[in-house]
């Protein structure tokens, strides 16, 4: 009877600790709603219609799940990638660069290496997109184990040098001679495309996300690593005294955290972009830190966050036809929910 006892209050325990994300990242999300349907009745639109109309395009039809599930992807992985590292109070803001990096080092493989099977090119691809992107980020963790630069600063900046670069390459060195002046490499070999999944868009990638999510959260929450990373969140000076080699591990984690973004990248320029061009993301990584932020780090929270922006992000366009409104609109309600995020940490006691 003790045993089942205990059992039980472990699985609520569970369920509690599930719950509290979850709880907060729909509160947020009511919250932020609720100020974006004021904006809308500010200018004269039906807030419940534009609503409507966001989740019948995205959730109304198979075709609608599946971009949801394609947006879903990179987001997931980038709001990991700034989620590793807030375990010890790191802030990455460079998922975006870590992405670019990621997409760059992938498909320097998909180029040169076109001739390997399918299935041993794409494990490079990811190793060397995962390998780019957290390199990238250990730079920026390097700087602040030294204590010479604070991560924040670092990877932000370095976001745009990552961009920079990359449209060094598809504007020269890489640049498509038969892209009709567009800047973008040459189209990717079909063994350097990720399978898609069902006959949809939907691509390996999701799985790759969701496996991670899963990893992330056995690592952090069920090994001697994630005790140790939960030992310095809570008391940096303590854990060093104990030992915990700190500049270690916010090497680790900002490689770990990058490598996730970086991967996002690699499923990018392969699955939907076949070729690396400049567009490569309209803003995954700076999102991925929102949603991060929203689900205050949690693996199911980030899950379930990444869900609900990307349904509104593949919904935006359908507000220009039924409200008359620009696409944009939907950056407007993105940086409301930031607001919202930020004045609840601002509040916290």
């Amino acid at each position: 009877m003790a045993d089942a006892s205990l059992l039980r209050d472990s699985r609520l325990d569970a369920l509690g600790r599930l719950a509290a994300p979850l709880g907060r990242f729909a509160a947020l999300l009511t919250i932020a709603l609720a100020l974006f349907a004021a904006v809308l009745v500010l200018f004269g639109r039906n807030p419940l219609r534009a609503y409507a109309d966001i989740f019948s395009s995205t959730l109304g039809s198979a075709y609608g799940v599946s971009e949801t599930l394609v947006k879903m992807t990179p987001l997931i992985l980038t709001a990991l990638a700034a989620a590793v590292p807030s375990r010890i109070w790191l802030i990455n803001v460079g998922g975006e660069g870590q992405l670019f990096v990621g997409a760059l080092c992938a498909t320097w493989a998909a180029i040169h290496l076109d001739g390997l099977p399918s299935f041993l090119l794409l494990t490079i691809m990811a190793a060397l997109g995962f390998l780019g992107g957290g390199l990238w980020a250990a730079i920026a963790g390097g700087l602040r184990a030294g204590g010479w630069v604070s991560e924040t600063i670092s990877t932000l900046l370095m976001n745009y040098v990552a961009i920079l670069l990359v449209n060094f390459l598809v504007f020269g060195p890489w640049k498509d001679p038969d892209g009709v002046n567009y800047p973008q490499t040459v189209e990717f070999a079909a063994g350097a495309i990720l399978p898609m999944l069902g006959g949809t868009r939907v691509h390996l990638g999701l799985v790759f996300a969701l496996v991670a999510t899963i990893v992330c959260a056995f690592l952090l929450a069920r090994t001697r690593w994630g005790l140790e990373v939960r030992a310095i969140g809570g008391n940096a000076e303590a854990a060093r005294r104990n030992g915990i080699p700190i500049e270690r591990y916010v090497l680790v984690t900002m490689l770990i955290g990058g490598g996730l973004a970086g991967l996002a990248g690699m499923a990018e320029v392969s699955a939907i972009q076949g070729r690396l061009r400049p567009s490569l993301s309209p803003g995954y990584g700076y999102s991925g830190f929102l949603i991060s932020w929203m689900a205050g780090g949690h693996p199911a929270g980030i899950v379930a966050a990444a869900f609900v922006l990307a349904v509104i992000t593949a919904g935006g366009d359908i507000l220009q036809m039924t409200q008359a409104l620009p696409g944009s609109v939907v950056n407007i309600l993105m940086a409301v929910v930031l607001f919202v995020v930020l004045a609840r940490q601002a509040g916290r006691p």
